[in-house]
């Protein structure tokens, strides 16, 4: 499964689709007391750690801001204006790798990171302008569309997963796929304390989950950016 020069650590390809739900409206004021009531339920007294005193706050704003704000965006909205497919384009690969990014797994509440590959195919007769029309988007709203599923509490797997679907979906591409390399603090720091595994997980929609070609085209792009 893809090209064994890249494919290092742990790797997996996901096929079931999941779609994290759509929280109710944060409460920043209550997210500050859970804070407080969980440093005090560890024994730690606020009061007497000036480090601690303003902690309920950072860490209320930090999980707001950078950690959760993707809830607040839509696949839609991340991707913004779409424009025609350049003349002679349709059908061709468009492949973006490198793009850094970072998540919290939800079930320890850790965070993990790493580099994402992000492809489509443009697909044909698209018209720029209105949601759902397809065609192509900057470079830069790929990796909007990638922080909008990673700042959530979601696992690796279905990141893959979710990205690869919208890409399909809101661009109306044959086409979409994401891999995705990680470094897992559930791995790295508890637990097997596997101190440099690399987790991987691979998305495939359309002519890119059927076609064994197109998929080795688009690994053989991977390849030619890793800078390892």
């Amino acid at each position: 499964m893809g090209n064994p020069r890249v494919l290092r650590g742990v790797s997996r390809r996901l096929t079931a689709r999941t779609a994290p739900p759509r929280p109710r409206p944060a409460d920043p004021a209550g997210m500050e007391r859970a804070v407080a009531a969980f440093l005090e339920a560890a024994g730690l007294d606020a009061t007497l750690d000036p480090n601690l005193k303003q902690t309920p706050r950072r860490v209320a704003e930090a999980w707001l801001n950078g950690f959760l704000d993707g809830y607040r965006t839509t696949p839609e909205e991340a991707l913004g204006e779409r424009y025609p497919v350049p003349e002679g384009a349709s059908g061709e690969l468009v492949v973006v790798t490198g793009l850094r990014y970072h998540s919290t797994c939800p079930h320890h509440l850790l965070p993990y990171q790493g580099r994402a590959h992000l492809a489509y195919v443009p697909s044909d007769g698209s018209s720029a302008g209105s949601a759902g029309s397809g065609g192509v988007v900057g470079f830069g709203r790929l990796a909007a569309l990638l922080d909008c599923f990673a700042h959530r509490l979601i696992l690796q797997e279905a990141l893959a997963r979710e990205v690869a679907g919208a890409l399909s979906r809101v661009l109306r591409s044959p086409g979409a796929a994401c891999v995705l390399e990680a470094e897992q603090t559930c791995l790295r720091a508890r637990g097997a304390t596997q101190c440099d595994a690399v987790t991987h997980a691979e998305a495939y929609e359309g002519v890119l989950r059927q076609d064994r070609e197109l998929r080795r085209e688009l690994w053989a792009r991977i390849a030619r950016g890793d800078p390892k």
